[in-house]
């Protein structure tokens, strides 16, 4: 009896979002290695968290085919592309990476919604909420280095930057979760 409750269009298509996901694990991990090559350290050690970030991301795409009866496919992964130029390059290539990502989340969910599958469609609300946070997440890097001085910063400002983005949490707060008291 076939259990696979994925229609074979959405099953690869989620396969392939995981393979992205995957891949912009590794994106993040380069852009790390890049960052600890200048010294950055907390930019590094950021990116790096952020990387294992995608790569859980990646997982849950796995986990959910898999619960849903399918079977996703690991493909080969392209090198992650050139390495960052500077700061101000590096910030902007992580928010391109996001816009693009939450193209092919959108894609998911015109997809689901489309055949009808609405527990894929749920399952993808999560990751549509998660994309919110992420463009935010990497807007916020763009403007605290912006603020630091762009490209032409003070060392005592990227050195504070640099502090800043080691113990930065993860996550950036959501618009939907503010208040009066809390804008």
């Amino acid at each position: 009896m076939n259990t696979n409750r994925l229609s074979p269009r959405l099953e690869q298509a989620l396969s392939d979002q995981m393979n992205t996901e995957d891949l912009q694990s590794r994106v993040y991990f380069s852009y790390g290695i890049w960052a600890a090559d200048k010294g950055y350290g907390g930019i590094s050690n950021f990116l790096f968290r952020h990387a294992q970030e995608e790569r859980d991301h990646a997982v849950k795409f796995m986990q959910y085919v898999l619960n849903r009866g399918g079977k996703p496919k690991i493909t080969a992964l392209p090198a992650p592309g050139q390495e960052p130029q500077s700061l101000t390059d590096c910030f902007d290539l992580v928010f391109k990476h996001e816009v693009d990502n939450t193209t092919a989340i959108y894609n998911l969910v015109n997809i689901a919604f489309e055949e009808k599958d609405w527990a894929s469609w749920n399952f993808l609300q999560w990751f549509v909420k998660e994309q919110i946070e992420e463009e935010t997440f990497a807007m916020n890097l763009i403007d605290k280095l912006k603020i630091a001085g762009g490209d032409r910063a003070s060392d005592e400002s990227l050195f504070t930057l640099d502090k800043t983005l080691e113990t930065l949490p993860d996550d950036a707060e959501q618009a939907q979760d503010a208040t009066g008291a809390n804008p």
